[in-house]
């Protein structure tokens, strides 16, 4: 298959880069609908699976909505309004998505499910403005088990992509910059040209310019949407995300230069919570009784390195962006850059 996406030079002078926290969210459901899970993200997938079993959001509303292949519904992912927006700024937004526009996409959901909509999804049918809100509580429930512990460390790698290929368009071009995204998309000269879409891209009435989003859970496919009046969206693979889930080297040397600050069993634990773990796991892990971990974790949620969240009948820990920046100092880049897209160098 093979879409043309033709440019204006007005197109090339709006092209920018965006990160979105809800375009994260939809590609990893994605990548946990499927059968098997994509190797890359196997062992992610293998910390988050039984905690959102746990909450209920492997058969809720969003799982429904996001299927392994098929249609996406484009409300899910909003035009990011600036370079990073927050999740809520994101949810605010999906909240306020009119009633034909969230019908429409159940349509398509439900005429790839053989004509028929998933029973989860009859209510925000029937009742879009009424059950958004219960959507994006859902979502956020979603974040917080599955990505929110990690978000820092997938934050800096997509920092990072956008950094490299605002660089290669200021030395190189933005037409060598369009064409070294992925292998399947190709710039002629006048049009990008994608080969085995997912989704369909035409220009016709969308909005001028084009968004590239850099994805970790996209991989290994270059997703795209069109919904006038926003410009064309084209989600494409992350560099280094082939090295996301892999241990740090290093880590059992910064636990030991923590310890000297935070007391080696605080240093321990803050280690232990690069995935959420309850307090009965980390006592087994560490050794530690109940009693010390719930003491110790307190004492680092005060300080802002970990924060608390239940799935179910469990209380989860994990780290902050903070407590993630003592093991990944490198991911505060994201904060102190000033990205240039292609079109301000």
């Amino acid at each position: 298959m093979r879409t043309e996406l033709h440019f204006s030079a007005r197109d090339l002078a709006l092209t920018r880069f965006a990160v979105s926290p809800m375009q994260e969210v939809v590609t990893s459901l994605r990548a946990l609908a499927r059968s098997p899970v994509p190797a890359l993200h196997r062992r992610w997938a293998g910390r988050v699976r039984e905690r959102l079993a746990a909450a209920g959001l492997d058969r809720g509303r969003l799982a429904a909505m996001v299927p392994p292949e098929g249609h996406l519904p484009d409300f899910l992912n909003p035009a990011p309004p600036g370079f990073s927006p927050g999740l809520a700024e994101e949810l605010a937004v999906i909240t306020a998505t009119g009633d034909r526009q969230v019908r429409t996409d159940l349509d398509l959901v439900a005429a790839e499910a053989g004509g028929r909509l998933p029973a989860a999804l009859t209510p925000l049918y029937r009742d879009p403005a009424g059950q958004l809100p219960r959507l994006a509580a859902e979502i956020e429930a979603y974040w917080e088990l599955a990505l929110a512990p990690h978000w820092a460390r997938i934050r800096a790698l997509l920092a990072a992509d956008v950094f490299h290929r605002s660089r290669q368009a200021a030395e190189h071009g933005t037409a060598r910059m369009l064409d070294e995204l992925h292998g399947t998309v190709r710039w002629d000269g006048t049009a990008l040209r994608l080969d085995q879409r997912h989704c369909g891209v035409a220009r016709l009435t969308a909005g001028a310019g084009l968004l590239l989003l850099p994805s970790v859970f996209a991989w290994p496919r270059v997703l795209t949407r069109v919904l006038p009046p926003d410009p064309p969206q084209l989600v494409y693979p992350a560099r280094g995300t082939a090295a996301l889930w892999e241990e740090r080297p290093g880590s059992a040397a910064r636990t030991d230069a923590l310890a000297a600050v935070l007391g080696r069993s605080r240093a321990r634990l803050l280690a232990e919570l690069g995935s959420p773990a309850s307090t009965s796991e980390l006592a087994r892990r560490t050794g530690l009784s109940p009693a010390a971990v719930s003491q110790h974790l307190t004492a680092l949620r005060t300080a802002g390195l970990t924060s608390a969240h239940r799935a179910g009948h469990a209380v989860l820990s994990a780290r902050t962006a903070l407590g993630d920046s003592l093991f990944d100092p490198d991911g505060q880049e994201f904060d102190r850059m000033t990205v240039a897209g292609p079109s301000d160098p």
